[in-house]
């Protein structure tokens, strides 16, 4: 049975678009983005902004919609059981589309790919005329993690 991607979630004031893969089991059962509490994705935007740490979904929002952040998964249907990307790689059905968060209908000036499967489906789906970076994964199983690189990206939203 295939599972769906979370719709994007984005305005038109959006200057900022950060892609996942898939949404983990924990995000898929929180029913919103990064739902691990162990990922750092939350603490990394919260601590980048000198922001509390949102715990709520409507605290996301309030954060996202803050710094004008648009989040959106590549893969948007999926057959996976677990969280993995390794799985997650081999068994995608529908890469998503990403048109409408793009100008002429949001404001987004560069592209941010959370983790090595998120930058991969990006780079072979689509050519944008926007900068595509590819971030180190916030997952907690990611150890090549590091702060300071999400910190200088997201920086010029401030």
């Amino acid at each position: 049975m295939n599972k769906i991607a979370f719709q994007p979630y984005y305005n038109k004031n959006s200057r900022i678009l950060i892609l996942g893969s898939f949404p983990s089991v924990k995000s898929r059962e929180e029913g919103f983005y990064y739902g691990n509490k162990k990922n750092r994705f939350w603490k990394t935007l919260a601590q980048t902004f000198n922001d509390p740490l949102p715990i709520t979904i409507d605290e996301k929002k309030k954060l996202l919609n803050k710094y004008k952040i648009a989040l959106y998964d590549v893969v948007e249907s999926s057959s996976l059981k677990g969280s993995s990307d390794l799985e997650l790689q081999k068994d995608y059905t529908l890469v998503s589309n990403l048109d409408k968060l793009l100008p002429p209908y949001t404001k987004v000036e560069k592209i941010l790919c959370n983790g090595k499967l998120a930058y991969n489906l990006t780079i072979e789906n689509f050519d944008f005329n926007i900068p595509v970076k590819y971030m180190q994964s916030t997952s907690p199983v990611n150890p090549r993690y590091r702060f300071e690189d999400w910190q200088k990206e997201l920086n010029f939203l401030k």
